[in-house]
């Protein structure tokens, strides 16, 4: 570029010495106009260097973005076959879970439907408008609480004719369950009690208990599925410090046990099963 310059010059100054000053004017003007061609020549030039190293540079991004996504699609049609594996192993997964648990329902909903339909007959023979008979239910386990003023005279264990109405009553539930267990607990208040050959309330207790099972007996209850039971003072519903707490504490117990067994340990086989993910 300089050299093209300093001959230009120097022609300049050759031509001017031997050429007129019009001539001369117009090879400086196209000089100039040269030298313009030749500056808007060198930007160009240089702006298309640049493109090109721009371009060059988003073709090497490019074949970089591409080799990422052939290394991503690769990985990806991997997972998607895993990820497929997995999803129908925890699908199956869910359905035996679903299983269980419909199993669990179903042997929890028999053994409610034992149980309530245990109570509805009690309550309909037994009688529970009679504030002093209560029907509870507690873990499946029917229990029938009968006032002891309702079978015992004071300090007595032998049974009223009033009682034996009620008896008569549970003697034709019990008899209408031959495969349940009927035990009879009997209870007293804290209050000390001796009597003859009663020695303390367990004597009393037990006494009362054996008391209603042998009238059950006359009622044909039969004698397997009966248990006498005494608990002293021990189990109270309420602390003994008035007279009509005391009152609620002597009572007669009788608890219906259910032969459920079956529901019961499938329920537990099945709780188990869903611990461990069997």
């Amino acid at each position: 570029m300089k050299k093209i310059l300093l001959l230009g010059i120097s022609a300049a100054v050759l031509l001017s010495s031997c050429v007129s000053k019009k001539q001369f004017t117009d090879l400086e003007e196209k000089y100039n106009e040269s030298q313009d061609l030749l500056n808007s020549a060198t930007v160009k030039l240089n702006s298309c260097i640049e493109d090109r190293a721009s371009a060059s540079a988003r073709a090497t991004a490019l074949e970089e973005q591409v080799a990422d996504l052939r290394k991503y699609n690769d990985n990806l049609q991997v997972l998607s076959a895993k990820g497929a594996s997995n999803i129908e192993k925890t699908l199956e997964s869910m359905k035996e879970k679903d299983l269980k648990i419909s199993r669990l329902q179903d042997a929890i909903t028999k053994k409610d439907s034992v149980t309530l339909a245990l109570v509805t007959s009690l309550k309909r023979e037994v009688g529970i408008n009679d504030p002093d008979i209560q029907v509870t239910v507690e873990k499946g386990v029917v229990y029938i609480s009968i006032a002891d003023k309702l079978l015992f005279s004071t300090a007595s264990y032998n049974v009223t004719s009033k009682a034996k109405a009620v008896l008569a009553k549970v003697a034709k539930v019990v008899n209408s369950k031959p495969d349940f267990e009927c035990m009879v607990e009997g209870h007293t208040d804290s209050r000390s009690y001796s009597k003859g050959v009663l020695l303390d309330n367990w004597d009393l207790s037990v006494k009362r208990a054996t008391s209603v099972v042998r009238e059950l007996e006359k009622l044909d209850v039969n004698p397997s599925q009966l248990i006498a039971a005494g608990r002293s003072s021990y189990v109270p519903l309420v602390d003994n410090d008035t007279a009509e707490n005391q009152a609620r504490n002597r009572r007669t117990r009788i608890v219906m046990l259910p032969k459920i067994d079956q529901f019961y340990e499938m329920i537990e086989t099945e709780m188990k099963n869903l611990e461990t993910g069997n």
